[in-house]
């Protein structure tokens, strides 16, 4: 990508692969002697006002001993930057990808005048999440008495059980100023077998890279990306003055883009061999897992009835899924709780359905177990989600993909669906699985695919407020939010992770957060929450002071939800794409009525924009002699925009913005008395 080929320039890359058979490991000392700069330093000025930056950074990875080595440095530079002694270490087990394990953590911290306090605390262990065949737990512990201006440092090992290795992924940016990173990767010489067992890897090495281009200039002399080098090589990547990850609003997954070098262990040449082979083998687990067997059959039997159409029969189908109960919401049920039930761990579509419950995948293929059973061309398609990252073909590995989804042929037409997101609406995708890669079951194989994508009016949001304000400028009444698609799927699963009292309270921050400072919101009802085919509808009480006064005038805001919104896109120039997570429209209405005792001296015109065939809004304005209304449409066409359409979509925005704050002027009403005096003469 152009922009991120600027972008990479920012910083210099040495990067080295060695032929080394018998050397040890380069290693740092146990730890670092701070520099005098080091500790005096108050700022770094490539990133003013940081709160903190990595001083050092290392990684190396020793696979004959299945052993990953971590050390740390970083300077705190505002109050902010104290979080960071707050230490998180992710790791995660499970049956396909081994178990690892975190071990001998150290770490202190070094004060401005050189003192040093070491860490002697104990790390606890937290489980993070828990899901089908995999358990992902942190180390976390935090280093003491850490002031501004301090160093802090920690390092400790991971390991990996001695049935598997860790090709190592080097992520090279992170959120913070990094000064220098070390890598070093000495891969094993053990000959490996593939997923499907039939493969040797042995000195089978393939990197995928998103480097800044120095290092693909100056370093001719590594082997191209997903080329094949001995496994007796020594990797070794040394880089510094490294530019934070962007931040910015509306920004891609910028995880997939950030600078890192990705190993692998493989024996495909190619990514057609990969994906071609790999996914025969995953597609035969899926199949095992799928059936249809017995259980399935017969429900779908149950369900249905021969004079069903197709779609009949999907509709029915997808229903059935839908009532049962989503792990991933709930909780999955502990090994304990299954041998106490007398049930044994999901295997299959069956059980899936025998027990009423499963996680988002095994809901999702066992509506493709049962849509077979009905007789029709079923199949699986894995994606990566776009909330998360972009797929990406060239990097050899099945671990890009997070969510089943299912194909069926319904009349010999191809549709998708999401079975797996709870209340996600029968033919629709959640945003993250829309319009996002992986890979999918075809009848002589497997494909690489693009889920499909949703149009713009599947998701909108109608906001409509119904007011009565008094001549101080105070207002009461109702709103109500209506939500359709995307914005409805995130408040419905946004229900299952709480309680009601929860969800009001979520609900009532989020007009809150739109209407005039000060306003009371109360929640008057919740319409078709767990009616995931209709609009969910939320009613609202409102009450406050919604005008401010300029002498013998009132402003009303026209809009009162846009009153709070700051510009979109306030930098001049961008070299990130722009990227929303779908597609909407958005409407709004509202209506404030005020006495007779005050009329209005102005309103903001009627106007609209389009940028290109991308997005469109209109504004009006239209008064009676007690009362304004005001009504706004606007409409996103698509997802992402290339910087140099940045200039043109900036522009647009801003006429948008500008035309959202307009407000309505009312001013006192001339007295009554001549004309009541003139009618009684």
């Amino acid at each position: 990508m152009k922009s991120m080929s600027r972008c990479r320039s920012l910083c210099t890359v040495f990067f080295s692969a060695l032929l080394i058979l018998s050397s040890p490991l380069a290693r740092a000392e146990k730890w670092m002697t701070p520099t005098p700069e080091e500790l005096s330093m108050t700022s770094q000025p490539e990133v003013p006002g940081a709160a903190a930056v990595y001083l050092y950074r290392e990684e190396i990875t020793e696979d004959q001993l299945h052993m990953m080595h971590v050390y740390e440095r970083l300077k705190v530079l505002t109050e902010s930057g104290k979080k960071y002694a707050n230490v998180e270490l992710g790791y995660s087990s499970s049956f396909d990808n081994g178990s690892i394990s975190i071990g001998e953590i150290e770490g202190r911290t070094i004060h401005p005048d050189g003192t040093i306090i070491p860490f002697t605390g104990k790390p606890y262990q937290k489980l993070i999440e828990k899901t089908r065949g995999a358990k992902y737990m942190a180390k976390v512990f935090t280093l003491p008495d850490v002031e501004v201006g301090s160093i802090i440092e920690y390092r400790y090992d991971q390991r990996l059980d001695d049935n598997h290795f860790m090709a190592p992924s080097w992520y090279i940016q992170s959120d913070l100023y990094t000064r220098k990173v070390h890598y070093l990767w000495r891969p094993t010489s053990e000959p490996l077998i593939t997923s499907d067992g039939h493969h040797n890897l042995t000195n089978a090495i393939a990197w995928t890279p998103i480097l800044p281009v120095s290092a693909v200039l100056e370093h001719s002399t590594l082997p191209p990306p997903n080329s094949f080098t001995p496994g007796q090589q020594v990797f070794e990547l040394n880089v510094h003055d490294i530019p934070p990850v962007p931040n910015e609003d509306f920004m891609p997954p910028i995880s997939s883009l950030s600078y890192r070098v990705l190993f692998y262990y493989t024996p495909y040449r190619n990514g057609l061999d990969f994906w071609k082979n790999q996914g025969k083998y995953w597609s035969q687990t899926h199949n095992k897992f799928i059936g249809p067997g017995p259980g399935v059959e017969a429900a779908v039997k149950d369900l249905t009835l021969p004079t069903d159409a197709q779609d009949q029969k999907l509709r029915k189908l997808y229903a059935a899924v839908m009532q049962l109960e989503n792990t991933d919401f709930t909780r999955e049920h502990t090994s304990a709780e299954e041998k106490a039930d007398g049930t044994k761990p999901i295997r299959s579509a069956d059980d899936v359905w025998e027990r009423k419950r499963g996680s988002s995948d095994q809901l999702s293929d066992l509506f493709v177990a049962m849509a077979r059973a009905a007789g029709m061309k079923a199949y699986v398609a894995a994606v990566t989600n776009r909330d998360k990252n972009i797929f990406m073909p060239g990097y050899f590995s099945l671990g890009q993909l997070d969510d089943d989804l299912a194909i069926v042929s319904e009349d010999g037409k191809e549709q998708y669906f999401d079975a797996g997101s709870r209340f996600c609406p029968y033919g629709q995708l959640a945003w993250k699985h829309s319009s996002a890669s992986g890979l999918r079951q075809t009848d002589d194989g497997t494909a690489i695919a693009q889920a499909a994508s949703e149009p713009y009016t599947a998701s909108r949001v109608q906001r409509v407020a119904n007011l009565k304000m008094d001549e101080h400028g105070v207002a009461s009444g109702t709103v109500s939010m209506v939500y359709i698609g995307a914005p409805a799927l995130y408040w419905r699963e946004h229900s299952l992770r709480g309680d009601a009292t929860s969800l009001e309270h979520d609900l009532r921050t989020s007009v809150e957060g739109l209407l005039p400072a000060g306003m009371d919101v109360k929640v008057s009802s919740i319409e078709k929450l767990a009616d995931y085919e209709q609009p969910l509808k939320v009613n609202f009480a409102v009450q406050g002071e919604i005008a401010s006064s300029t002498g013998k005038r009132l402003i009303v805001p026209a809009d009162i939800f846009e009153v709070n919104e700051k510009p979109s896109f306030p930098h001049e120039k961008r070299e990130i794409p722009v990227y929303f997570d779908y597609a909407s429209v958005n409407q709004d209405a509202v209506r404030v009525s005020f006495p007779a005792s005050l009329k209005v001296e102005s309103m903001p015109p009627s106007d609209n924009a389009q940028f290109e065939s991308l997005a469109a809004y209109d504004v009006a304005a239209a008064s009676t002699p007690t009362s304004v209304t005001f009504r706004r449409n606007y409409s996103l066409g698509t997802i992402i925009f290339m910087p140099k359409e940045y200039a043109g979509l900036r522009s647009f925005y801003s006429k948008m913005e500008t035309d959202n704050q307009g407000s309505v002027v009312l001013i006192a009403a001339p007295a009554q008395a001549n004309q009541s005096t003139s009618g009684a003469n």
